[in-house]
């Protein structure tokens, strides 16, 4: 069995988020793992955007396992593969790039512009743990004009990017990092066996899904 509550290793979810993480949530707490309330590391998005990692390495002694923002934010797992040694590492990826894009404007669409792409006007009127978040997130993250938040090639890129940055950071280290699709239903095998865990069940359960 992995380290159970290990102040000095942790399993950090680096996926970006409609990649399936909170499939993956559900199945570490399914384990026995102590996941990190993602409310509170919501809030320490301003820590990120100035890349000061004292908070939320401050914030990972709080459970064993962590996904959603700031874990899916570039930069982060760097920050953390320095403050924990001898942790895992898992990347969830979607079957292409613009599956993920069209998963990204479907579920942001249904949760703050009716259906609808969201413009900067609807995610500025959002709240996600505070208002005006998502266009914050947006800002931060994306580099896409600001009449087109979601410019669809930008977005591809941005993903294709950011996975082959985690591939590259941890090409010598193949130990440390899982990169999974969990619509491949030998997935939830291969996460069990990199956490050393028995597996209590044969595929990923499908959570929060928006295609």
């Amino acid at each position: 069995m992995f380290g159970r509550y290990s102040q000095a290793r942790k399993i950090f979810c680096v996926g970006l988020n409609k990649t399936g993480t909170t499939s993956l949530k559900f199945a570490l707490g399914e384990l026995g793992f102590k996941v990190g309330d993602e409310e509170k590391a919501k809030g320490l998005l301003d820590s990120w955007a100035m890349r000061d990692f004292r908070p939320i390495v401050k914030y990972c002694k709080s459970a064993e396992a962590f996904q959603d923002s700031p874990f899916s934010f570039p930069y982060t797992y760097v920050a953390l593969d320095q403050a924990f040694p001898g942790s895992k590492f898992i990347l969830t990826e979607r079957d292409d790039p613009d599956q993920w894009v069209s998963s990204l404007i479907n579920f942001h669409g249904k949760l703050w512009a009716n259906g609808q792409t969201p413009t900067k006007e609807h995610l500025q009127a959002a709240f996600n743990s505070s208002p005006g978040r998502p266009w914050k997130v947006n800002r931060l993250l994306f580099d896409t004009p600001e009449s087109d938040p979601y410019n669809r090639e930008i977005l591809i890129r941005f993903y294709n990017e950011y996975n082959r940055g985690i591939k590259d950071y941890f090409k010598e280290r193949k130990m440390d990092l899982l990169v999974i699709n969990l619509n491949d239903k030998s997935s939830y095998n291969k996460f069990c066996s990199f956490l050393s865990v028995n597996p209590v069940r044969e595929v990923f359960p499908k959570l929060n899904s928006s295609h």
